[in-house]
């Protein structure tokens, strides 16, 4: 059976515990892929939100999804506007917010078992799967930091069990997946000795060789790329924003139905 294009209605109910933005290719039954966006730490939605409609991708619905947790008002600086009590607007993904005892900066995998769980359990097996049919080879996450490592997680977390993800669904593997600046976190990482890679096609950008190792130990296709600049940040320019756009220009020549 052909998937249905999903409407406002299937997501309302999850307006409370995973708050989201929706965007709709134009006309909405040329719909045929699902991008999953994953703002980074201390972000939210809205700009994610912006990049997917500036994107315009064709025939992609675009869900920019609002982190699980607020991010605590001790973490926020006044130099950018966060600090005047509207900690609302800054949400992150992990179980905990700790420091990494090695550098004293924040633990960059705090356990994303709360966020992994309403995101595959919620969003993806109930709403994309279960209500309008789709398959996982139809959804591409493309997440930036934090956001980037729950996106890494999500894909290499399929391979954990043979067990089903919802509503009687064997585990397969997503069209794709994009990080930029976020690593793949050992926490969402099978301890089986004896693990096939996922088949999962992965984008990684601004990270370092021994974190692209990483990735290249758990997916069989891993691409990289690292711009001119060393900082971390969505891209600039086109240059930069070129090999996004391959990337997803592929995936979906690849996956079409």
């Amino acid at each position: 059976m052909a998937p249905r294009i999903p409407t406002e209605a299937d997501f309302a109910p999850l307006a409370a515990t995973l708050p989201h933005a929706l965007h709709f290719p134009d006309p909405r039954e040329s719909t045929t892929a699902i991008l999953v966006l994953l703002h980074g730490l201390g972000d939210n939605e809205a700009p994610f939100a912006r990049f997917a409609r500036n994107l315009a991708l064709p025939g992609v619905l675009a869900i920019a999804v609002r982190g699980t947790a607020p991010l605590p008002p001790s973490l926020l600086f006044d130099d950018d506007g966060a600090g005047d009590g509207r900690g609302a607007a800054h949400f992150h993904w992990g179980d905990d917010v700790s420091l990494d005892r090695r550098t004293g900066d924040l633990d960059p995998d705090p356990g994303f078992g709360r966020a992994a769980g309403l995101i595959m359990d919620r969003l993806v097996g109930e709403v994309l799967l279960g209500k309008c049919g789709w398959e996982l080879s139809d959804v591409i996450l493309f997440g930036f930091g934090q956001g980037g490592s729950l996106a890494l997680g999500l894909a290499s977390a399929l391979r954990k069990t043979p067990a089903t993800v919802s509503q009687g669904r064997r585990p397969e593997a997503f069209k794709g997946v994009v990080s930029i600046g976020g690593p793949l976190p050992a926490s969402m990482v099978s301890t089986r000795s004896a693990r096939d890679k996922s088949d999962t096609s992965v984008l990684v950008c601004q990270l370092d060789e021994d974190r692209v190792g990483d990735v290249e130990r758990e997916f069989n296709d891993v691409r990289a790329v690292c711009w001119r600049r060393r900082d971390v940040a969505m891209p600039r320019d086109v240059e930069e924003a070129f090999p996004i756009i391959e990337f997803f220009a592929d995936r979906l020549r690849g996956g079409c139905r």
